[in-house]
């Protein structure tokens, strides 16, 4: 089976759709598509279940995409091994603090086992910060967070915002009828996303406390005086997500963004490991 066919099959896989997966690999929708039949009539199975919200693997399709991941891992690594350059370089890598606390130990991990000799340096700083640092070039690739479910084709994954408390349900704290939030600064993502889903449920609410830090956020809600916002995986164990009366919470958008359109040696391989590897994290 050609390397080339198992690549797209994975990103449509991790992607689920092949619209998302004809930009990541720069072809045209219609050679995806091509590429995937040829996939299919090589092996006798179908693999991609086609809906209108995108694709789903089949039974075969989730055999093959196992098979998939560690032939290309292989091929990948024997390639590596014949090489006589060894992939150097600095990355200036771009994160939102939730993000890095979740994703980048394994990131760093898997990267940083296959090639050893590049440096990467870490900015933790919110979405907005980060579009101006990529701008001007002072980071070289970032994960910034994104409302906008329609810009698929650089969405690597999603993570759900959560409400985060000391205490199991709303009705414990006391509050009253309006409900103190602790939220990160007005201009970011998770900020905008609370105040529109107590809009839209028609609760009353202040913002009583805000922090760009994730520590900032947890220690408000241990302190049970307000209610935090967050995404998922930062969440400690000692603390609840609450569910209703609150709202339910939007997904956000995972994008990896890059400073240049093209990037060096290094810079390009970590974006393609985290193209490969977030989704599954």
């Amino acid at each position: 089976m050609d390397p080339r066919l198992l690549e797209t099959f994975v990103r449509a896989a991790q992607s689920g759709s092949l619209s998302a997966t004809a930009l990541q690999i720069g072809r045209t929708q219609s050679a995806v598509t091509m590429q995937m039949q040829r996939l299919e009539e090589i092996l006798g199975q179908r693999l991609l279940r086609r809906s209108g919200s995108g694709v789903r693997l089949t039974g075969a399709g989730e055999r093959l995409l196992v098979h998939a991941e560690r032939i290309l891992k292989t091929h990948e690594e024997a390639l590596e091994a014949f090489s006589d350059r060894r992939l150097r370089g600095s990355i200036v890598f771009g994160s939102p603090e939730d993000y890095l606390l979740t994703f980048f130990p394994s990131l760093l991990k898997s990267f940083g086992a296959r090639y050893p000799d590049v440096e990467i340096k870490v900015v933790a700083a919110p979405t907005v910060e980060l579009r101006v640092l990529l701008h001007s070039r002072q980071v070289d690739l970032a994960l910034i967070s994104t409302r906008d479910q329609e810009d698929a084709g650089d969405i690597v994954r999603t993570e759900s915002l959560a409400w985060v408390g000391a205490k199991p349900r709303l009705k414990q704290y006391g509050f009253g009828d309006v409900i103190p939030l602790a939220l990160p600064a007005s201009n970011a993502v998770d900020h905008r996303a609370a105040c529109d889903a107590m809009a839209r449920a028609g609760l009353r609410y202040k913002v009583a406390y805000a922090s760009n830090s994730i520590a900032g956020l947890i220690a408000v809600a241990r302190s049970g005086l307000a209610i935090s916002v967050m995404t998922r995986g930062p969440v400690p164990a000692d603390l609840f997500v609450l569910k209703a009366p609150l709202p339910a919470m939007e997904r956000l958008g995972v994008k990896l963004a890059l400073a240049r359109k093209d990037p060096a040696p290094a810079i390009a391989a970590f974006a393609d490991h985290i193209r490969r590897t977030l989704p599954s994290l």
